[in-house]
């Protein structure tokens, strides 16, 4: 997952036409006391246990979906956490999903990237390599910027967020 969290920055990820380029992520593994496969699998974190490269998608306190990829094998809880996008494509769709009109807006932070992007439940255990997703590699090479996790209480202290130097999309500067 530390190899895939920094290579995902710069792609770009569509959902049925609307997305953008990736600035934000989030690495999270089975060992790793904030994610939710440190303690085993449950009907809600299936997904997390593989197979590599399908969606995991829950519901954060309640309100928000937050969408992650799935980094390892069967049976290793391992995924990466998309936290923000750059809006490139779909942005009519992503203003009227989320009801704001600035960019910087529609898709800074993981609840608010799965709202623009009409991310749900239904998207959980779905390949990455098929429709309603389409993940295109970075087109060129960024800088990645690294630094710790946010909105977490444990293992808060790891350097496992990773983002694109400079973007003004991030959910939180680095």
């Amino acid at each position: 997952m530390h190899e895939v969290a920094p290579e995902l920055v710069g792609a770009e990820l569509y959902v049925d036409g609307a997305g953008g380029r990736i600035v934000e992520v989030e690495a999270y593994a089975q060992g790793d006391p904030a994610a939710h496969g440190f303690n085993g699998r449950t009907e809600r974190t299936a997904s997390m246990f593989g197979p590599a490269g399908r969606a995991y998608v829950y519901r954060s306190y309640g309100i928000h979906w937050c969408l992650n990829f799935v980094c390892e094998g069967e049976g290793i809880a391992s995924a990466v956490l998309v936290r923000a996008l750059e809006p490139l494509a779909g942005l009519d769709a992503m203003r009227a999903r989320r009801g704001v009109e600035d960019e910087r807006l529609l898709c800074s932070g993981p609840g608010r990237l799965c709202q623009a992007l009409g991310v749900t439940r239904e998207h959980d255990g779905l390949r990455l390599d098929r429709a309603p997703f389409e993940l295109r590699a970075a087109p060129d090479a960024v800088e990645v910027a690294t630094g710790v996790r946010i909105g977490i209480t444990k293992a808060a202290e790891e350097p496992w967020r990773y983002g694109l130097a400079g973007s003004g999309f991030v959910s939180r500067r680095f």
